[in-house]
């Protein structure tokens, strides 16, 4: 399908006051529907299933012995592994427990311990994602060591570098089978660094368990040959799935410049992509294809996230906000063509409509 942005032209002023205003407005809206209360029992439900399959498919695994066609459990693991990634997410945001402790300890159990991918890396990298999403030099996720998303990188040189610049974007999903590894490894070199760290030796204890005691596991039934393949397509096929199921969200969307700053709803939502899709689409994706409402109220429990999107968008049809959705597929082609572009060095790419428009921006 092709991207649906539902947005007219934006109003010739808007002060920040008013910004503000329109979002306590929508959160008032949001509030009195009840889409911001707990939902213990489908939490609950995720909290004792999730690991318990886990249990499951790793006695299956140590019963199925030393085969190929473990590969089959590598895989299943590594989309177990991303469905509980996307309930620590959850947990990170407070969306499960009133109890910002209940909440902390919840995501390290899941993040650390059953996943190896530390929480206080996470959160504070993702913290600041949310804080501004798309914005140069404040947002982690345009920063990538390999693809370039971002405007700041110097000019490419020399025939080879700049055929891989301006194709780099077929490279982004393979580049994604490493997702996983680097996932690992940013964890233990957060928790491992001089910094503030809240509970640091719970992180490394649980990390330490995890990222060793899995390997091990691996090897203690597998004989070597098999054992490295089946930990290359779990680790693989886990970062596929991640940074499949986050691409979509921001990638090819308007950057805004580092001296620029505007209301939260319009920060939220402009540089915000939704998935179109059914509730599949809702389980596969953890939610995360409504990433507009995700971003405007991050503490919003999961199952209202479907409900809240027909409201939001039309919210934002009403007071001129941008608001983006697209089909599953269709995402993965604009990020493609989005990094190819910026490969090729086309600054256009780059435009945010709200900086083009005088007076929508406050300046910092």
């Amino acid at each position: 399908m092709n991207e649906v942005r539902t947005t007219t032209k934006a109003p010739a002023r808007r002060a920040g006051s008013r910004g503000a205003s329109e979002f306590t407005a929508l959160a008032q809206m949001i509030r009195d529907r009840g889409l911001l209360r707990r939902r213990y029992g489908y939490y609950w439900s995720k909290l004792i299933g999730l690991p318990l399959v886990l249990a499951a498919a790793l006695l299956a695994f140590v019963w199925i012995g030393d085969t190929w066609w473990q590969l089959f459990t590598a895989a299943f693991l590594a989309v177990l592994f991303t469905q509980i990634a996307f309930l620590g997410h959850d947990a990170a945001h407070r969306q499960i427990f009133i109890s910002g402790k209940w909440n902390d300890w919840v995501s390290l159990v899941l993040g650390n311990l059953l996943i190896g991918m530390s929480y206080g890396w996470w959160q504070h990298k993702h913290t600041r994602h949310h804080a501004n999403p798309n914005k140069l030099g404040s947002d982690p996720d345009i920063e990538l060591p390999v693809i370039v998303v971002a405007p700041q990188h110097p000019v490419a040189r020399g025939r080879i570098v700049s055929w891989l610049r301006a194709h780099q974007g077929i490279f982004f999903f393979p580049i994604l089978l490493l997702e996983g590894l680097s996932l690992h490894a940013s964890g233990v070199r957060r928790v491992v660094t001089p910094g503030e760290v809240r509970r640091r030796w719970v992180e490394i204890g649980f990390l330490a368990i995890r990222l060793a005691g899995f390997p091990v596991l691996i090897f203690l039934v597998l004989s070597p040959g098999i054992a490295f393949v089946f930990l290359g397509v779990q680790l693989g096929l886990f970062g596929l799935y991640m940074g499949l199921s986050f691409a979509p969200n921001h990638k090819g969307m308007p950057i805004v410049p580092r001296d620029v700053s505007f209301d939260f709803l319009h920060r939220q939502a402009t540089m915000s992509r939704n998935i179109r899709g059914s509730r599949l689409i809702d389980t596969v994706m953890g939610g995360l294809n409504y990433q507009i409402e995700h971003h405007l109220f991050p503490s919003m429990p999961r199952p209202h996230l479907r409900k809240a999107a027909p409201i939001i968008a039309a919210y934002c049809r009403e007071h001129n906000v941008p608001y983006v959705q697209t089909g599953l597929f269709a995402s993965y082609a604009i990020v493609v063509r989005y990094i190819n572009r910026v490969g090729l060095g086309e600054r256009d790419v780059f435009a945010c409509p709200l900086v083009e428009q005088r007076g929508v921006l406050t300046a910092t």
